[in-house]
Protein backbone atom coordinates (compact mmCIF):
# COMPACT_ATOMS: atom_id res chain seq x y z
CA UNK A 1 0.00 0.00 0.00
CA UNK A 2 1.37 3.32 -0.59
CA UNK A 3 2.23 5.39 2.33
CA UNK A 4 1.33 8.86 -0.05
CA UNK A 5 -2.54 9.84 -1.07
CA UNK A 6 -3.08 12.08 -3.23
CA UNK A 7 -6.21 13.78 -3.24
CA UNK A 8 -7.33 12.32 -7.43
CA UNK A 9 -6.47 9.05 -5.10
CA UNK A 10 -8.78 9.86 -2.46
CA UNK A 11 -11.78 11.22 -4.71
CA UNK A 12 -11.65 7.51 -6.27
CA UNK A 13 -12.43 6.02 -2.86
CA UNK A 14 -15.43 8.71 -2.47
CA UNK A 15 -19.10 8.27 -3.49
CA UNK A 16 -20.65 11.57 -3.95
CA UNK A 17 -24.74 11.27 -3.58
CA UNK A 18 -25.34 13.50 -6.30
CA UNK A 19 -23.18 10.78 -8.37
CA UNK A 20 -24.95 7.49 -8.04
CA UNK A 21 -25.98 5.78 -11.22
CA UNK A 22 -29.05 3.54 -10.43
CA UNK A 23 -29.97 0.48 -11.80
CA UNK A 24 -33.78 0.39 -12.58
CA UNK A 25 -34.00 -3.02 -13.21
CA UNK A 26 -31.75 -4.47 -11.26
CA UNK A 27 -34.32 -7.34 -9.56
CA UNK A 28 -37.06 -9.68 -10.46
CA UNK A 29 -39.82 -7.46 -9.71
CA UNK A 30 -38.84 -4.06 -10.84
CA UNK A 31 -41.52 -4.77 -14.13
CA UNK A 32 -44.39 -5.19 -11.29
CA UNK A 33 -46.47 -2.17 -10.83
CA UNK A 34 -45.93 -0.91 -7.40
CA UNK A 35 -42.46 -1.58 -7.57
CA UNK A 36 -41.33 -0.62 -11.13
CA UNK A 37 -40.10 2.91 -9.81
CA UNK A 38 -37.47 1.67 -7.26
CA UNK A 39 -33.34 2.71 -8.04
CA UNK A 40 -31.06 0.47 -6.48
CA UNK A 41 -27.26 1.35 -5.82
CA UNK A 42 -24.49 -0.84 -5.18
CA UNK A 43 -21.62 1.62 -3.58
CA UNK A 44 -19.27 -0.87 -2.61
CA UNK A 45 -18.70 -4.04 -3.69
CA UNK A 46 -21.36 -6.05 -6.14
CA UNK A 47 -24.55 -6.47 -3.87
CA UNK A 48 -27.31 -9.00 -4.81
CA UNK A 49 -28.24 -7.49 -8.21
CA UNK A 50 -29.47 -9.76 -10.37
CA UNK A 51 -28.71 -7.20 -13.68
CA UNK A 52 -24.93 -8.22 -14.73
CA UNK A 53 -25.10 -4.76 -16.01
CA UNK A 54 -26.16 -3.25 -12.17
CA UNK A 55 -23.20 -0.26 -12.16
CA UNK A 56 -20.54 -0.74 -9.20
CA UNK A 57 -19.12 2.54 -8.04
CA UNK A 58 -16.50 0.55 -5.93
CA UNK A 59 -15.17 -2.94 -6.54
CA UNK A 60 -12.27 -3.36 -3.73
CA UNK A 61 -13.58 -6.51 -1.90
CA UNK A 62 -14.29 -4.93 2.10
CA UNK A 63 -15.33 -7.79 4.12
CA UNK A 64 -19.17 -6.05 3.47
CA UNK A 65 -21.35 -4.48 1.17
CA UNK A 66 -22.49 -0.93 0.93
CA UNK A 67 -25.58 -0.29 -1.20
CA UNK A 68 -28.41 2.54 -1.12
CA UNK A 69 -31.97 1.91 -2.73
CA UNK A 70 -33.86 5.26 -3.68
CA UNK A 71 -37.72 5.20 -3.90
CA UNK A 72 -40.86 7.29 -5.12
CA UNK A 73 -43.68 7.47 -2.34
CA UNK A 74 -45.88 4.21 -2.30
CA UNK A 75 -43.05 2.06 -4.06
CA UNK A 76 -42.51 -0.97 -2.22
CA UNK A 77 -39.67 -3.54 -2.22
CA UNK A 78 -41.12 -6.74 -2.91
CA UNK A 79 -41.12 -9.70 -0.33
CA UNK A 80 -37.65 -11.51 0.21
CA UNK A 81 -34.76 -12.94 2.29
CA UNK A 82 -31.14 -12.57 2.00
CA UNK A 83 -28.26 -15.39 2.90
CA UNK A 84 -26.16 -12.48 4.95
CA UNK A 85 -26.93 -9.63 7.49
CA UNK A 86 -28.73 -6.81 6.14
CA UNK A 87 -28.74 -3.48 7.75
CA UNK A 88 -30.63 -0.27 6.62
CA UNK A 89 -30.06 3.73 7.80
CA UNK A 90 -33.24 5.62 6.87
CA UNK A 91 -31.85 9.00 5.08
CA UNK A 92 -34.92 10.06 3.76
CA UNK A 93 -38.51 9.54 4.28
CA UNK A 94 -40.62 7.45 5.64
CA UNK A 95 -40.78 3.61 5.77
CA UNK A 96 -42.93 0.48 6.53
CA UNK A 97 -41.03 -2.15 6.91
CA UNK A 98 -43.00 -5.50 6.55
CA UNK A 99 -42.07 -9.06 7.32
CA UNK A 100 -43.06 -12.77 6.69
CA UNK A 101 -43.79 -14.01 3.24
CA UNK A 102 -46.91 -12.08 2.69
CA UNK A 103 -45.73 -8.99 4.74
CA UNK A 104 -48.47 -9.74 7.22
CA UNK A 105 -46.05 -10.94 10.11
CA UNK A 106 -45.17 -7.76 11.71
CA UNK A 107 -44.30 -4.06 10.13
CA UNK A 108 -42.20 -1.71 11.59
CA UNK A 109 -42.02 2.37 10.68
CA UNK A 110 -39.14 3.82 10.61
CA UNK A 111 -38.56 7.67 10.21
CA UNK A 112 -34.83 9.79 9.02
CA UNK A 113 -32.01 8.05 11.02
CA UNK A 114 -33.29 5.18 12.29
CA UNK A 115 -31.77 2.05 11.83
CA UNK A 116 -32.77 -1.56 11.54
CA UNK A 117 -30.97 -4.60 11.11
CA UNK A 118 -33.04 -7.99 9.44
CA UNK A 119 -31.60 -11.64 10.24
CA UNK A 120 -30.99 -13.59 7.73
CA UNK A 121 -33.44 -15.83 6.78
CA UNK A 122 -36.14 -13.60 7.29
CA UNK A 123 -38.79 -12.55 4.92
CA UNK A 124 -39.00 -8.86 4.36
CA UNK A 125 -39.98 -6.14 2.56
CA UNK A 126 -40.41 -2.52 2.32
CA UNK A 127 -42.58 0.63 1.23
CA UNK A 128 -41.87 4.23 1.02
CA UNK A 129 -44.90 5.43 3.04
CA UNK A 130 -44.14 8.71 2.94
CA UNK A 131 -44.78 12.01 0.23
CA UNK A 132 -41.59 12.76 -0.86
CA UNK A 133 -38.97 10.10 -2.53
CA UNK A 134 -37.14 8.33 -0.38
CA UNK A 135 -33.33 6.85 0.33
CA UNK A 136 -32.15 3.92 2.40
CA UNK A 137 -28.38 3.55 3.24
CA UNK A 138 -27.94 -0.36 3.22
CA UNK A 139 -24.85 -3.00 4.69
CA UNK A 140 -24.95 -6.34 3.31
CA UNK A 141 -22.47 -9.09 5.06
CA UNK A 142 -19.85 -10.74 3.62
CA UNK A 143 -17.53 -10.04 0.55
CA UNK A 144 -20.31 -12.19 -1.57
CA UNK A 145 -23.81 -11.65 -0.06
CA UNK A 146 -25.12 -14.63 -2.05
CA UNK A 147 -28.52 -14.57 -3.64
CA UNK A 148 -32.07 -13.32 -3.09
CA UNK A 149 -34.99 -15.58 -2.30
CA UNK A 150 -38.32 -14.22 -3.44
CA UNK A 151 -41.90 -15.32 -2.15
CA UNK A 152 -43.50 -17.13 -4.58
CA UNK A 153 -46.22 -14.57 -5.86
CA UNK A 154 -43.61 -12.56 -6.62
CA UNK A 155 -42.34 -14.72 -9.19
CA UNK A 156 -45.69 -14.90 -10.72
CA UNK A 157 -45.99 -11.29 -11.08
CA UNK A 158 -42.86 -11.27 -12.36
CA UNK A 159 -43.20 -13.36 -15.34
CA UNK A 160 -46.87 -11.69 -16.20
CA UNK A 161 -44.83 -8.77 -16.76
CA UNK A 162 -42.46 -9.96 -18.70
CA UNK A 163 -39.22 -10.99 -16.24
CA UNK A 164 -37.97 -14.18 -15.86
CA UNK A 165 -35.48 -15.00 -13.35
CA UNK A 166 -32.35 -18.04 -13.92
CA UNK A 167 -31.02 -20.48 -11.79
CA UNK A 168 -28.05 -18.69 -12.03
CA UNK A 169 -29.05 -15.67 -10.77
CA UNK A 170 -29.66 -13.74 -13.89
CA UNK A 171 -32.40 -11.87 -15.25
CA UNK A 172 -33.61 -12.61 -19.11
CA UNK A 173 -36.71 -9.52 -20.36
CA UNK A 174 -38.91 -11.10 -22.30
CA UNK A 175 -39.93 -7.30 -23.11
CA UNK A 176 -36.75 -7.12 -24.98
CA UNK A 177 -37.76 -10.46 -26.89
CA UNK A 178 -34.69 -12.30 -24.79
CA UNK A 179 -35.10 -15.99 -24.48
CA UNK A 180 -33.86 -18.83 -22.01
CA UNK A 181 -30.70 -19.85 -23.31
CA UNK A 182 -30.41 -23.19 -24.71
CA UNK A 183 -29.29 -25.79 -21.32
CA UNK A 184 -30.33 -23.16 -19.35
CA UNK A 185 -33.91 -23.29 -16.71
CA UNK A 186 -35.31 -20.43 -15.03
CA UNK A 187 -35.46 -20.59 -11.08
CA UNK A 188 -37.91 -22.73 -9.89
CA UNK A 189 -40.92 -20.83 -7.81
CA UNK A 190 -40.21 -20.85 -3.94
CA UNK A 191 -41.83 -24.42 -2.56
CA UNK A 192 -44.20 -24.14 0.84
CA UNK A 193 -41.56 -26.29 2.39
CA UNK A 194 -38.60 -23.42 1.46
CA UNK A 195 -40.81 -21.11 3.12
CA UNK A 196 -42.07 -23.03 6.08
CA UNK A 197 -38.03 -22.86 6.59
CA UNK A 198 -37.91 -19.44 7.35
CA UNK A 199 -37.76 -17.53 10.55
CA UNK A 200 -40.84 -15.87 12.01
CA UNK A 201 -40.06 -13.33 14.50
CA UNK A 202 -41.77 -12.85 17.92
CA UNK A 203 -42.68 -9.10 18.78
CA UNK A 204 -39.80 -9.01 20.90
CA UNK A 205 -37.20 -10.07 18.66
CA UNK A 206 -38.61 -7.47 15.86
CA UNK A 207 -38.20 -4.93 18.49
CA UNK A 208 -34.50 -5.93 18.91
CA UNK A 209 -33.59 -5.44 15.21
CA UNK A 210 -34.90 -1.73 15.49
CA UNK A 211 -32.74 1.49 16.72
CA UNK A 212 -34.68 4.61 16.23
CA UNK A 213 -32.38 7.92 16.21
CA UNK A 214 -33.69 9.29 19.27
CA UNK A 215 -32.32 6.16 21.33
CA UNK A 216 -28.75 5.49 19.43
CA UNK A 217 -27.08 8.08 21.12
CA UNK A 218 -27.53 6.18 25.03
CA UNK A 219 -24.74 4.46 24.92
CA UNK A 220 -22.20 6.49 23.28
CA UNK A 221 -18.53 6.59 24.43
CA UNK A 222 -15.44 5.13 23.30
CA UNK A 223 -11.51 5.55 23.33
CA UNK A 224 -11.79 7.06 19.66
CA UNK A 225 -12.94 10.48 20.86
CA UNK A 226 -11.93 10.64 24.29
CA UNK A 227 -9.65 12.90 23.71
CA UNK A 228 -12.12 15.20 21.01
CA UNK A 229 -14.81 17.30 23.02
CA UNK A 230 -17.71 17.82 21.05
CA UNK A 231 -17.35 14.36 19.18
CA UNK A 232 -19.24 10.92 20.36
CA UNK A 233 -19.23 7.95 19.39
CA UNK A 234 -22.17 5.58 19.43
CA UNK A 235 -22.80 1.48 18.81
CA UNK A 236 -25.24 0.87 16.92
CA UNK A 237 -24.54 -2.80 15.67
CA UNK A 238 -22.14 -5.33 17.14
CA UNK A 239 -21.19 -6.40 20.30
CA UNK A 240 -18.74 -4.72 22.62
CA UNK A 241 -15.56 -4.18 21.69
CA UNK A 242 -12.98 -4.08 24.53
CA UNK A 243 -10.02 -3.19 22.16
CA UNK A 244 -12.32 0.32 21.67
CA UNK A 245 -13.43 0.76 24.56
CA UNK A 246 -16.92 0.29 23.57
CA UNK A 247 -20.02 -1.22 24.33
CA UNK A 248 -22.41 -3.40 22.17
CA UNK A 249 -25.02 -1.70 20.44
CA UNK A 250 -28.76 -2.59 20.92
CA UNK A 251 -28.53 -4.60 17.77
CA UNK A 252 -25.54 -6.93 19.50
CA UNK A 253 -24.97 -10.39 17.46
CA UNK A 254 -22.23 -10.59 15.62
CA UNK A 255 -23.20 -9.73 11.59
CA UNK A 256 -19.20 -9.40 10.25
CA UNK A 257 -19.32 -5.82 10.56
CA UNK A 258 -19.74 -3.02 12.71
CA UNK A 259 -22.30 -0.09 12.65
CA UNK A 260 -21.64 3.72 14.51
CA UNK A 261 -23.21 6.59 14.60
CA UNK A 262 -20.47 9.81 14.94
CA UNK A 263 -21.68 12.82 16.07
CA UNK A 264 -19.62 16.12 15.70
CA UNK A 265 -20.99 19.52 17.32
CA UNK A 266 -20.05 23.15 15.31
CA UNK A 267 -16.46 23.12 15.14
CA UNK A 268 -15.59 19.69 16.74
CA UNK A 269 -12.37 18.30 15.68
CA UNK A 270 -11.36 14.29 15.77
CA UNK A 271 -7.46 14.28 15.44
CA UNK A 272 -5.51 11.98 12.96
CA UNK A 273 -5.66 8.48 13.78
CA UNK A 274 -5.48 5.15 11.63
CA UNK A 275 -7.16 2.00 11.41
CA UNK A 276 -6.40 -1.42 10.80
CA UNK A 277 -9.40 -1.92 8.44
CA UNK A 278 -11.46 -0.22 6.18
CA UNK A 279 -13.56 2.46 7.31
CA UNK A 280 -16.47 3.77 5.55
CA UNK A 281 -18.61 7.14 6.54
CA UNK A 282 -21.91 7.82 5.46
CA UNK A 283 -22.59 11.34 5.78
CA UNK A 284 -26.62 11.69 7.19
CA UNK A 285 -26.42 15.36 8.28
CA UNK A 286 -24.38 18.35 7.60
CA UNK A 287 -21.04 18.69 6.05
CA UNK A 288 -17.70 17.04 7.43
CA UNK A 289 -14.57 17.74 6.48
CA UNK A 290 -12.21 14.56 5.89
CA UNK A 291 -8.34 15.24 6.67
CA UNK A 292 -5.19 13.55 5.92
CA UNK A 293 -1.24 14.53 5.42
CA UNK A 294 -1.91 15.29 1.61
CA UNK A 295 -5.03 17.06 1.62
CA UNK A 296 -8.68 17.33 2.12
CA UNK A 297 -12.35 16.24 1.21
CA UNK A 298 -15.53 18.19 1.98
CA UNK A 299 -18.32 15.52 2.30
CA UNK A 300 -22.25 16.50 2.46
CA UNK A 301 -25.59 14.58 2.67
CA UNK A 302 -25.47 11.07 1.35
CA UNK A 303 -22.15 10.96 0.60
CA UNK A 304 -19.79 7.88 1.00
CA UNK A 305 -16.21 7.53 1.69
CA UNK A 306 -14.20 4.45 2.25
CA UNK A 307 -10.80 4.91 3.74
CA UNK A 308 -7.60 3.01 3.62
CA UNK A 309 -6.61 0.34 5.84
CA UNK A 310 -3.32 2.46 8.04
CA UNK A 311 -4.09 6.06 6.58
CA UNK A 312 -3.98 8.64 9.12
CA UNK A 313 -7.03 10.81 8.86
CA UNK A 314 -9.03 13.35 11.06
CA UNK A 315 -12.10 14.63 10.68
CA UNK A 316 -13.49 18.20 11.21
CA UNK A 317 -16.73 19.89 11.59
CA UNK A 318 -15.92 23.86 9.62
CA UNK A 319 -20.08 24.35 9.96
CA UNK A 320 -22.10 26.48 12.32
CA UNK A 321 -24.50 22.99 12.71
CA UNK A 322 -24.47 19.67 14.09
CA UNK A 323 -22.94 16.64 11.92
CA UNK A 324 -24.88 13.86 11.59
CA UNK A 325 -22.68 10.22 10.19
CA UNK A 326 -22.52 6.62 10.36
CA UNK A 327 -19.11 4.60 10.23
CA UNK A 328 -19.09 0.89 9.28
CA UNK A 329 -15.88 -1.42 10.54
CA UNK A 330 -15.12 -4.79 9.13
CA UNK A 331 -14.96 -7.97 11.54
CA UNK A 332 -16.70 -8.57 14.60
CA UNK A 333 -14.06 -7.29 16.39
CA UNK A 334 -12.56 -4.24 15.02
CA UNK A 335 -8.67 -2.91 16.54
CA UNK A 336 -8.52 -0.16 18.75
CA UNK A 337 -7.59 3.24 16.65
CA UNK A 338 -3.70 4.19 16.68
CA UNK A 339 -2.60 7.84 16.86
CA UNK A 340 0.68 8.17 14.56
CA UNK A 341 1.40 11.38 16.37
CA UNK A 342 1.54 9.53 19.83
CA UNK A 343 4.18 7.21 18.82
CA UNK A 344 6.63 9.32 16.73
Amino acid sequence: MPHCFTYEDMEQRLVRYADLRPCLNAFVDTYTPGSDQKENFTIIGPGVSENANQYVHIRQPHGFNIGGARQPPHCTNSQHSHESEEVFVVHSGTWAFRLGEKGEDGEIILQEGDCISIPVNVFRGFENIGSDTGYLFAVLGRDDPGHVTWAPDVFDKAEHYGLVLMENGSLVDTTKGEKIPEGHRAMPTTTSEQVAAHRLLSDDETVKCVFFDKEQQRGAGSVLTLDAPGVTESPLIGPANSSEKIAAGKIDWPHGFHVRRLDFEPGANLGFNERAEEEVLFIHKGELIFQWPDGELSLGEGDVLTVPIGLAHGYLNRSNAPVQAYAVRGGNSPAGPHWPALSE
